[in-house]
């Protein structure tokens, strides 16, 4: 299976053009099976009103599953889950924010679990904030019993988003005390994500349980298709360990 997570900024590029044609190709190009993308607009005026999880979910023939953070009136700002197959939402929420000044941005998370042909995958998909102090509150709630804390542990389990938090810090090491942070364990390293055209910092992440065997990661960037976001994709494909076996789907 192959799966990524990816900012794609409102569907506005580098270069200023708005386009989720664009970022449809883009995610196209990298045959995932499962999408989970960050900053999404729904209804909006500056994205003349368009839907764009569906029109990028349509661009792939997959399944789209929005969640706004963020409303005002019949706007609206979030993530979403694009997938391949049938995909059934468990839980999706607001997550801790402290609304600072300059910073005025609810965060949210998005539980589904994904039928896929090695089985059922639990997925979340989140963005957390940039205060230092509303990401910690964004982890822990996230390590609760609302979120991780309702997976059982002999479930397959993924957490992918972008956390705006590096390796090592406050949110991230909370997160890894309850999962495996994928992208080390299999490289050794992490892969810069962030920003897109000389990237310098690892924002975006990928979690998951022992269920997960993961067989290759990458965050693939170009000059000519960097341009499309501010974060880089992350690109993951992955088995689901049943017992000493590998059930892969294909």
């Amino acid at each position: 299976m192959r799966i990524l997570t990816f900012n794609v900024h409102g569907c506005l590029g580098l270069d200023f053009r708005r386009s989720e044609e664009r970022i449809g190709m883009r995610i196209a190009e990298l045959e995932p099976d499962i999408a989970l993308l960050q900053e999404l607009d729904v209804g909006r005026s500056r994205s003349r009103g368009r839907d764009q999880a569906a029109l990028i979910a349509k661009l792939l023939n997959f399944d789209s599953h929005f969640h706004p953070a963020m409303r005002w009136h019949d706007e609206h700002y979030g993530n979403a889950i694009l997938s391949r197959w049938p995909v059934t939402p468990r839980r999706a929420a607001g997550l801790p924010s402290e609304h600072a000044f300059l910073f005025r941005e609810s965060r949210a998370a998005q539980w589904v679990e994904v039928a896929t042909p090695a089985g059922p995958l639990q997925l979340i998909n989140t963005h957390l904030g940039v205060g230092r102090h509303e990401r910690l509150e964004q982890a822990q709630a996230l390590v609760g019993r609302d979120w991780l804390g309702a997976i059982r542990g002999s479930e397959p389990t993924l957490l992918l988003g972008d956390l705006n938090s590096l390796p090592g810090s406050g949110p991230h090491a909370l997160l890894a005390g309850s999962l495996d942070d994928l992208v080390k364990q299999f490289l050794g390293r992490h892969l810069a994500t962030f920003p897109a055209l000389w990237p310098l910092v690892t924002l975006d992440h990928v979690f998951g349980n022992a269920r997960i065997h993961v067989t290759r990661v990458d965050v693939p960037g170009c000059w000519t298709r960097a341009v499309v976001s501010d974060h880089l994709p992350v690109v993951m494909d992955f088995e689901v360990v049943e017992g000493s076996v590998c059930a892969s789907a294909g």
